[in-house]
């Protein structure tokens, strides 16, 4: 069975970081193991909440754990989301490499999670430079949003074609695939976009009514989780963005509110829609 080790936050309550993630990889049938970076009430765009970062010392005491029990042959990828503290990224890096060590073919897609448009910076000093300066380097596949491409490498993005020159060069810098996601085409679309050293694609929407947090860390899980499946890098664009309309859909009809992942997981495994990925 294939295995997925997830890095990142959690929530009590809520459907943002390890909570947006895990459950999509384990609809589409993957075994899931996951480190909280950091145990929050809610996510922080309530604007309060409660907890605190988890120790990097108790991360890298779980995954000794977990290595212990002899099991990393079997992860086939690591995906890491939002870091609590800028000492969580070293340790990062060694979970990664101690991953490949056991199972070569395994892949680190890293979710640069750093900021966005509008609420601007929300992650510890240092933690955005550890992403630039050493995450890249390792990472077989990123995912950042618009907000993220554009620091990583100080570039703007206005039109489509931007972003997928953008994502050549963050490619450049050492991962394979990139996904970059909240991409602007006019103002009543939105683009997810996915480049690889040979081809750019992309899958356009309409904007929904609505801003809902998670939507960028399931997208990451669910074109993760494709890939590993089989599923070629346009194919796993398109399943990913159109499984997120849907949910983003019904969570419009529930209200607003957290992400409806439990109402609308079947849209996780079969999107009602089916969308025709571009290439550029």
């Amino acid at each position: 069975m294939t295995t997925v080790l997830s890095i990142q936050s959690w929530v009590a309550c809520g459907n943002v970081g390890n909570c947006a993630a895990l459950f999509p990889l384990q609809r589409l049938g993957i075994e899931t193991w996951s480190l909280n970076t950091v145990a929050f009430s809610n996510h922080t765009g309530y604007g309060k909440w409660r907890g605190d970062a988890v120790p990097t010392r108790i991360i890298a005491s779980l995954f000794d754990g977990i290595a212990e029990l002899g099991v990393l042959p079997r992860c086939d990828a690591v995906l890491s989301g939002y870091l609590g503290e800028p000492k969580t990224g070293p340790v990062l890096l060694d979970i990664v490499s101690r991953v490949k060590d056991a199972n070569p073919s395994a892949l680190f897609c890293c979710d640069p999670v750093m900021g966005d448009f509008g609420p601007g910076w929300y992650v510890p000093s240092g933690v955005r430079e550890w992403y630039r300066d050493q995450a890249l380097v390792a990472a077989d596949i990123v995912t950042p949003n618009r907000f993220e491409l554009e620091w990583l490498t100080g570039t703007r993005i206005e039109k489509l074609t931007d972003a997928a020159q953008a994502a050549a060069a963050l490619r450049r810098q050492g991962p394979g695939i990139v996904l970059a996601t909240s991409l602007e085409p006019a103002s009543d679309r939105l683009a997810v976009l996915a480049a690889v050293p040979a081809a750019a694609w992309v899958v356009e929407t309409p904007r929904l009514a609505i801003e809902a947090s998670g939507c960028g860390d399931a997208v990451a899980a669910l074109f993760l989780g494709w890939l590993l499946k089989g599923r070629p890098v346009p194919e796993a664009l398109a399943l990913a963005v159109a499984a997120i309309w849907g949910v983003v859909e019904a969570t419009i009809a529930a209200g607003g509110g957290e992400l409806a992942l439990i109402a609308a997981q079947d849209e996780l495994v079969a999107p009602s829609r089916k969308l025709i990925p571009q290439k550029l």
